[in-house]
């Protein structure tokens, strides 16, 4: 009985998948430490690849002139204050934590009256409040105990992790200039890539993965943008000191994701504290508009600058952003859209009903 030529090749075949297997796990791994800055590089370098090209126009055609300016504003508005923020937070941190312990041996005063006079949850607040008030410096040790050795802990971990954070940013700024000195180049290998695996579809999938990234970049941006402005009339409004730090404030929190929650709380308990309270009860429902309209705000944007159905969309963002973190706002959108096009494109193909 004879093996045919195609029976007696799979085994080279077999091991010849494997080998390549081997290679990619193995260059993955060692790849490992530089795979995170190259995704926020690579998302950065897409999402402003339009503007570095207008850049360069500027500059009398000149592409290291625009690489430079654009890796210099990335260094000035955002890697040295991150930076510069990482530092002030670790330097302080021990004196939090310091002070914390300096509370718990004084003990906790009694709530002020308008605490109490909290919309909603003031009653409960304050009664909260009192009891915790009314223990001894031995009850109320024991009670925070457990909260002084978790600060204890942060602290160490913000000091260990400082260094890391820091050169991930200088790794992130490294590769941006690299993908921004030959973009084209990289795109080219990307879609000769994506051609190579799945033809005309992978083009498109690779352009529409393109879109995706500049749709969410512009609806975070703006987004955070909207939610700044919008608190800091109310902050003015309201009568709330320093405004306009507040403001930039916020607009970092949405850059960050973090949103303009903690700096309207924050507004919203000084106002009750000095005695405002008719203008934080009336800056209670403008905090929360401004707090909400990231739900929405943020998803039609998004929709607009990549043509994909809103509810796709939603879910891509809310997903990865719990799966995966900041980064995954911009993955899952990503991630979904590609799925989704060539699942389309499969059924399509078949000859199936036209999905639209």
């Amino acid at each position: 009985m004879t093996t045919s030529p195609a029976f007696r090749e799979l085994p080279r075949f077999l091991l010849a998948i494997l080998f390549i297997l081997l290679l990619l796990s193995v260059s993955l791994w060692i790849l490992r430490p530089f795979l995170s800055a190259l995704v926020w590089a690579t998302l950065i370098v897409v999402s402003t690849w339009q503007l570095m090209l207008a850049v360069q126009r500027r500059l009398w055609g000149k592409r290291s002139l625009a690489v430079l300016l654009m890796t210099g504003a990335m260094l000035l508005i955002v890697i040295l204050p991150l930076g510069a923020g990482g530092v002030a937070l670790a330097d302080h941190a021990e004196d939090a934590g310091g002070k914390l312990r300096d509370l718990v041996q004084a003990g906790v005063p009694a709530p002020p009256a308008w605490v109490a006079k909290l919309p909603l949850v003031g009653p409960k607040v304050a009664a909260r409040w009192q009891e915790v008030a009314a223990l001894d410096p031995e009850q109320l040790q024991v009670r925070a105990g457990p909260h002084l050795k978790s600060a204890a802990a942060w602290v160490i971990g913000t000091a260990g992790g400082l260094a890391g954070f820091l050169l991930h940013l200088l790794l992130t700024l490294i590769l941006a200039a690299l993908l921004y000195s030959n973009g084209e180049v990289a795109a080219a290998g990307v879609r000769a890539f994506a051609i190579r695996l799945a033809g005309q579809n992978g083009e498109q999938s690779v352009a529409l993965a393109g879109a995706s990234i500049r749709a969410v970049a512009l609806g975070v941006i703006v987004t955070a943008l909207t939610q700044s402005l919008l608190g800091g009339i109310g902050l003015v409004v309201a009568g709330v000191p320093f405004a306009g730090m507040l403001t930039l404030a916020m607009f970092v929190l949405g850059i960050a994701q973090i949103g303009a929650a903690p700096v309207l709380l924050l507004a919203l308990a000084w106002l009750f504290w000095s005695g405002n309270t008719l203008a934080g009860s009336l800056f209670i429902p403008w905090a929360l508009f401004v707090t909400v309209m990231d739900n929405f705000l943020k998803p039609i944007l998004i929709k607009r600058g990549a043509d994909l159905p809103l509810v796709l969309i939603f879910a891509g963002v809310i997903g990865g952003l719990v799966a995966f973190g900041v980064v995954g706002l911009f993955i899952g959108p990503v991630v979904l859209a590609v799925t989704y096009t060539q699942l389309v494109a499969w059924v399509n193909d078949r000859g199936a009903v036209t999905v639209p």
